[in-house]
């Protein structure tokens, strides 16, 4: 079971690798990133490096001109917990202009962000902005969707034990899900994103 597990680990890692880029100046152009949400604080009430460094990378896409847009995909389970609007108005206080940005409340899992943009928000291409343990899950639900996504690796802090090893029961749910054809929580009409020519 444990050899299973690790050969999953990999194997996601290894199915994606040409999908990765770390160095912005090698990264295509594409119209729109699509940032995955995460908590601004951890559990203990300090801020969250992972929040700060996506947001770090979505800006520094637009200051290059890597991406036109940001999509900010996220969960908003309560008044008082919403990735996509905490995104939205610190990378206001950033410098990104709100004309610039879109936001999508129904990013609960990496599954519905992904798939939503697609068919919901009809992002034709884009750039999935995390750090690049989360970006390899991602990119293996967007291939397995025929999805075209390539993702911008955000600086990460040392793996903990323990998130690496949540991380590989993750792909396993994600392998899973794909296998089951497993949908995001709310689908509905579509909501097409104007694209770079008619903004």
């Amino acid at each position: 079971m444990i050899i299973l597990c690790l050969l999953v680990d990999r194997g996601v890692s290894f199915y994606v690798r040409d999908k990765i880029f770390i160095n912005i100046d090698e990264l295509p152009f594409r119209p729109y990133a699509l940032v995955l949400g995460t908590s601004k604080y951890t559990a203990s009430g300090k801020p969250n490096v992972y929040y700060d460094s996506r947001l770090m990378a979505a800006k520094s896409l637009i200051e290059q001109q890597k991406v036109n847009y940001l999509l900010l995909s996220g969960d908003n389970r309560t008044l008082q917990y919403n990735e996509p609007r905490a995104m939205f108005r610190d990378l206001r206080k950033m410098g990104v202009p709100e004309t610039l940005m879109f936001r999508d409340f129904a990013g609960f899992r990496t599954l519905d962000s992904v798939i939503r943009a697609d068919k919901i928000f009809q992002v034709q291409a884009f750039t999935i902005v995390s750090q690049k343990f989360h970006c390899e899950r991602a990119l293996l639900i967007a291939q397995a969707h025929n999805i075209d996504a390539i993702c911008f690796v955000a600086k990460q802090p040392e793996l903990h034990f323990s998130t690496q090893i949540r991380e590989v029961f993750a792909r396993i749910k994600a392998v899973f899900d794909l296998i089951l054809g497993v949908e995001p929580y709310f689908l509905g009409e579509p909501q097409p994103l104007p694209n770079s020519t008619t903004l």
